[in-house]
């Protein structure tokens, strides 16, 4: 195989035709964030309590008949129960008055076999109001995100082995079949012309190059010589695992994504609850995003990648451990706390993106990310759920989030660094990197061979 840099020179530096592919990669992902964060909205639970069915009661028992109980250290009023209509209507019609001549406490209380009220000061409606998923139907409300990162999931698995089978565009070409946005057919004919731009004003590109570079790009042009060159050796998912050396890379590189994906959703997905406006809080949880990218940017270009990596992670999960320590009269504190939670997590998620695919061979690249992803959709799956937790402890889910990205960064430390050295080519060229070592650790050496000389005697 050919070096890699010699084999692509033909298409040149920071050019006009990749500032072209650059912009337009960019405009095609921005849809990506209002479909998947748009749940947020559709799926957001409103204020609700029983409803009151039309019935003869007097205003003072109409305001008393759903209970009052304590959520998170405040008197609210029940979301899934309600005194029995049948005795208070009795009541308000014999002219008791609630808490002077009865004791609310005392009263049975029963489901909302009538259905719920919902308010509608920030929603009209969502998909809770509208099919009621309340109360003992609660759990379907973060199962129906957990359905969407599922299809994630599967997509994730199989991109990266299609893609190094058959090549980037043939893959993602299916994507305006699987996927119908018109900014993606719009980005694969924009290449295509940019590219057949580029040979008609002369740019000479090798056979060779052309076919390495291209080929599996546009099969058509090049059918008739591909048969010329020998095949290489097709590799696999199992290829991860195989050795030690990459299974133990890819089982980290795994967790770290794991953590990092369910952290960035978990809190993306809770920034409905952050404040009053839902509306707000979304944008100001975006906004801190523009800020993580930029730093994370100029930090791939002037740090180490492995040392900037745990060091934002243990600053995430530091911010999250300290939420729990804010007193309740500092909800900004809190909110701020856990915008610079989402902003490490952020920063982590774009530095992992090239960290591995810094990590492993040519041959091996699209597989590795495409395997890391598909196991950081299962921590997209169940974000949701994890966010559930605050139903027994206010803090579980900030303090589950913080332990997850402690423990990964402790794994990080035996991920070798490829800050400043060439990319892999083949998986022998993986093989010679080095992890970090500790001096606690003992590691077997390989002993060389001695070779003796033979004596001219």
């Amino acid at each position: 195989m050919k070096n890699y840099d010699e084999t692509t020179a033909f298409l040149g530096h920071w050019g006009r035709f990749q500032q072209i592919v650059f912009f337009v990669l960019c405009v095609s992902t921005m849809p990506n964030g209002c479909g998947v964060f748009s749940i947020i909205f559709v799926a957001d639970t409103p204020s609700h309590h029983c409803m009151i069915p039309e019935v003869n009661l007097t205003e003072d028992w109409h305001n008393a008949i759903i209970p009052l109980q304590k959520v998170k250290g405040k008197w609210e009023r029940s979301r899934c129960s309600r005194y029995r209509l049948d005795v208070v209507r009795n009541l308000s019609a014999q002219g008791y008055v609630p808490d002077r001549d009865v004791n609310l406490t005392d009263l049975e209380q029963e489901r909302c076999v009538d259905g719920w009220t919902y308010s509608t000061d920030n929603y009209q409606s969502t998909i809770v109001s509208e099919f009621d998923l309340v109360c003992s139907e609660q759990w379907k409300q973060p199962f129906t995100t957990t359905l969407y990162f599922l299809g994630v999931l599967v997509g994730s698995f199989f991109a990266g082995q299609v893609s190094d089978r058959y090549g980037d565009l043939e893959w993602q070409c299916a994507g305006p079949v699987l996927n119908t946005r018109c900014v993606s057919v719009f980005y694969h004919w924009l290449h295509d012309a940019a590219t057949l731009c580029l040979l008609h004003k002369g740019l000479e590109i090798s056979r060779a190059g052309y076919l390495s570079a291209w080929a599996a790009l546009h099969p058509f042009l090049v059918n008739d010589k591909k048969k010329t060159y020998e095949k290489e050796k097709r590799h696999t998912a199992f290829d991860l695992i195989r050795t030690s050396n990459i299974r133990n890379t890819t089982l980290i590189l795994c967790l770290v994504w794991f953590t990092l994906t369910t952290g960035y959703n978990g809190l993306s997905l809770n920034t409905s609850q952050l404040g009053a406006n839902p509306y707000i809080s979304c944008f100001i949880s975006a906004a801190v995003e523009v800020p993580a990218y930029i730093s994370s940017w100029l930090t791939l270009r002037y740090f180490p990648r492995r040392l900037s990596t745990i060091f934002t992670m243990i600053l995430g999960a530091v911010c999250l451990y300290f939420i729990q320590l804010v007193p309740e009269t500092l909800a900004e504190v809190s909110i701020a706390l856990e915008m610079l939670g989402k902003y490490c997590f952020a920063f982590s998620t774009a530095m992992i993106y090239v960290y591995t695919a810094e990590l492993y061979p040519t041959v091996l690249r699209n597989t590795a990310a495409g395997i890391c992803s598909s196991v950081s959709r299962v921590g997209s799956c169940i974000a949701p759920f994890v966010l559930q937790l605050s139903a027994y402890f206010k803090y579980l889910p900030y303090i589950t989030l913080g332990t997850l990205a402690v423990v990964s960064s402790f794994a990080t430390l035996f991920l070798p660094e490829s800050f400043g050295r060439p990319l892999p080519e083949t998986i022998q060229e993986m093989h010679k990197r080095d992890s970090m070592k500790f001096p606690c650790i003992a590691h077997k050496e390989t002993p060389k061979p001695v070779v003796l000389s033979e004596s001219q005697l």
